[in-house]
């Protein structure tokens, strides 16, 4: 039986440059797939009513650690360096399956409630196989669209991330991959996150490169981040090992030397980009306009929510924010006016919504209001507050809108959000994930060296 949805009224944002911005325009959803943008459509469906909300394509996550949501903000003034010690070498190894799963389910909802519709779920909390199981039965729990990311485990900090001898287990990737993606056509799809030269021997990175060409599924990989791996020259390394390919996305970027955005480039790879993480963190300056100078498209990712916010607003303002003070504190220096190329804010929603679906390997699926896309779409209560009156539907968007504004949510044409509430059992979710946390915070107690009292 055909299923119909229209929304009807709304200002219609397409980042299709085919379809173009409608005032007033109407989108018709078909079977889970978006079949008409235009004015008035006249269709017997489910109307949604988007009188004063600016409808656009669903964010795209393209770099999170889902698995952290349950000791979210237990690091808010880390550095990388701490995050390693505080996180990757004292609540991972503690992680239980159970654990994973909440996480992961609580953590999609909270990506559907900000208008976050695909996800790229980094999941190196692998300690055994039941722990990746969990991690995609909570992602298909929430409805949302994600490519899961099959990483290392994460038991002891020297043994993974330290010249690690040790690779990702291809038996069970394999598993994996007949189990839960037998199929690229699902919600759900698979990548592998590999954690890349300097962190592993090079046998372990040529092992796991093989193993994901094998299956057919992309590549994930940090790079060129704060003083550990910004001089690691990783790219580099993977060029001198024959493995650099379109099939790959390097996440951060922020130290690439010259030679290594051109050979990104021209290798056809992608790339991911977390400002408030590097920001924060130390990771470097984001490196948005670097990724564009090199005829790339950069996508926006939150990475941690151990010590940044977990919604898409944050990381456009953080890089449009960050980008604009580099260049104008250059020009200033420099005594010259400032170049046209600055960031605009129509290209940060442009960054979040269609460079993200075409760095997660879904164009063709997502990131646009496109007819013949999946019907992934948002709507923002442009009638609130801090939002009206609205000059400029996508700076209205990208910096004045938040969380609270994020009124409809649809995935693949299933509605998940209306009125600004999620249509699920957001109290199970929670209650999960604050149960996740309690047995996760005992066992770092249990952990802590005799009369040391452990902290959060």
């Amino acid at each position: 039986m055909t299923t119909r949805t229209l929304l009807r009224n709304g200002h219609v944002i397409s980042m299709d440059p085919a379809v173009g911005d409608l005032a007033q325009g109407d989108v018709l959803v078909e079977d889970g797939g978006i079949v008409a943008v235009r004015p008035e459509i006249s269709a017997d469906a489910e109307v949604l009513d988007m009188t004063g909300r600016i409808v656009i394509p669903g964010f795209v996550d393209t770099h999170r650690h889902t698995w952290e949501a349950p000791i979210r903000g237990v690091a808010p003034d880390a550095t990388l360096d701490d995050y390693f010690v505080d996180i990757l070498d004292t609540f991972a190894p503690l992680y239980t399956p159970e654990d994973v799963y909440a996480a992961n389910l609580a953590g999609a909802l909270e990506c559907l409630n900000a208008g976050i519709t695909t996800l790229v779920d980094w999941s190196h909390i692998n300690n055994t196989p039941d722990h990746p199981d969990a991690a995609i039965q909570g992602l298909a729990e929430s409805g949302i669209r994600a490519q899961y990311a099959y990483g290392s485990a994460n038991t002891s900090l020297a043994d993974y991330w330290f010249e690690s001898k040790i690779a990702i287990p291809a038996d069970d990737v394999r598993r994996v991959r007949a189990r839960h993606f037998a199929s690229d056509d699902g919600l759900l799809t698979m990548a592998l996150a590999t954690r890349g030269p300097g962190f592993c021997v090079n046998d372990v990175v040529a092992a796991e490169w093989a193993l994901a060409r094998e299956l057919g599924i992309p590549i994930t990989v940090h790079v060129a981040m704060g003083r550990l791996a910004g001089r690691f020259g990783m790219v580099k390394q993977l060029h001198g090992l024959g493995l650099l390919g379109p099939d790959t996305t390097y996440v951060h970027c922020c130290y690439l030397s010259e030679e290594e955005w051109r050979m990104v480039a021209d290798s056809g790879g992608t790339v991911s980009v977390a400002p408030q993480v590097e920001l924060q963190m130390g990771h470097g300056w984001p490196p948005v306009m670097q990724a564009i100078e090199h005829r790339l498209r950069p996508s926006l990712s939150v990475d941690v929510v151990t010590t940044v916010p977990g919604d898409m607003f944050t990381q456009i303002r953080a890089a449009f924010g960050a980008e604009r003070a580099r260049v104008n504190a250059d020009c200033w220096q420099a005594n010259m006016p400032v170049p046209s190329t600055m960031l605009t804010a129509r290209q940060m929603l442009e960054i979040a919504t269609v460079n993200g679906a075409h760095v997660a390997g879904l164009e063709d699926r997502t990131g646009s209001l496109t007819p013949g896309k999946r019907a992934d779409i948002v709507a923002i209560d442009a009638t609130a507050l801090n939002v009206a009156p609205v000059h400029d539907a996508a700076a209205a968007v990208t910096l004045c809108a938040d969380v609270s504004n994020v009124d409809t949510v649809l995935v693949d044409g299933v509605l998940h959000k209306r009125d600004g509430k999620l249509l699920t059992d957001t109290g199970r979710a929670l209650r999960l994930v604050s149960e996740a946390r309690d047995r996760l915070l005992a066992a770092k107690e249990m952990k802590a060296p005799k009369g040391e009292k452990a902290t959060a």
